[in-house]
């Protein structure tokens, strides 16, 4: 992921373009851990955002006071517990989704208007 980033800040002007990293359940413990070497090389992140994050399975990173956090109320994949056990200690709000489970079915249009809602 991190050679793709710098892929990507290498094309002829992205150096500078806003980077938003989102992930879904294992891709938030990746993206955690890529945001965590990003930001301690003193790279900016704009935006992120972590849907069913897999704080039950993996060990998340602490993550930027400003990452979205959107979790599925009945997602017994991941227990919601275990994401505000991880996002307790960091003052992150996480995002439920009543009656959302772990891959969000015949609620992606709600997880959509969460996040474009918080990005406008």
């Amino acid at each position: 992921m991190l050679a793709l980033i710098d892929h990507m800040r290498a094309q002829p002007g992205q150096a500078d373009a806003p980077l938003v990293l989102a992930g879904f359940s294992f891709g938030t413990f990746v993206l955690s851990h890529v945001a965590k070497r990003l930001l301690d090389a003193g790279k900016t992140i704009e935006r992120m955002a972590f849907v069913g994050t897999a704080a039950s399975r993996w060990e998340v990173a602490t993550v930027p006071e400003n990452t979205l956090v959107i979790h599925g109320e009945v997602d017994d994949t991941v227990p919601i517990q275990s994401v505000y056990d991880w996002a307790r200690p960091q003052e992150l709000p996480v995002v439920v989704i009543p009656g959302g489970e772990h891959f969000f079915h015949r609620k992606l249009h709600i997880l959509k208007r969460v996040i474009v809602d918080a990005w406008r």
